[in-house]
């Protein structure tokens, strides 16, 4: 019996045989890849628009709840290690290291575990399969992370008002809604693809 992490199977699972070693592979792809998207980031002041979004969603349903949850623990981890994996600032630099974990964007680092999570639990029960149901799961994972990051901005920049920091936040959720109508259309699109090519 080979080892693995036991979860139901995601997308990832048809195409590649469980193994503890493909877990560990696809944990670091999805952090890589985060790390990646943050990069490609639009500055803003204190919230940068990137497309980190939608891959740490992509990741969750890609791989499911628990793989999902430790690849996106081990993107904070490199960024608390000092290695600059989070979104840049508006002059290019990066924070890293506790100084991230402080900041005023510190609670959406917190807020991708959770979605990757959420969005892991849905697509194990199928819902990347279905046009509707990954937009909604989408969604549903981007107010996890705006449930747990808007708080901790408006802490860090907005004096403690929730409303400010909600306000501030608007023109993110309409780019977050975007990417829900992106992988809306990606993941359905690739559970059909890899199912006809299984044939």
């Amino acid at each position: 019996m080979s080892l693995s992490i036991a979860q139901r199977p995601t997308i990832v699972d048809l195409v590649f045989k469980p193994s503890l070693a493909t877990d560990i592979a696809l944990i670091a792809a999805g952090a890589g890849l985060t790390a990646v998207a943050a990069q490609l980031a639009i500055p803003a002041s204190p919230v940068p628009f990137t497309f980190q979004t939608l891959v740490v969603l992509l990741v969750g349903a890609s791989l499911g709840s628990k793989r999902g949850v430790l690849s996106l623990g081990l993107y904070a981890l490199l960024g608390l290690a000092g290695i600059p994996v989070f979104a840049p600032k508006g002059d290019g630099s990066h924070v890293v290291g506790i100084d991230a974990f402080l900041g005023a964007t510190s609670g959406f680092i917190f807020g991708f575990i959770a979605a990757a999570f959420v969005v892991g639990l849905l697509a194990e029960r199928q819902w990347s399969s279905n046009v509707v149901k990954t937009f909604v799961a989408f969604a549903t994972g981007s107010a996890v992370i705006y449930l747990i990051g808007v708080p901790v901005l408006a802490n860090a920049a907005f004096e403690g008002s929730i409303v400010a920091a909600a306000q501030f936040m608007v023109p993110y959720l309409v780019w977050d809604v975007v990417k829900a109508v992106i992988a809306a259309g990606l993941l359905p699109g690739a559970w059909l693809a890899i199912k006809s090519l299984k044939k």
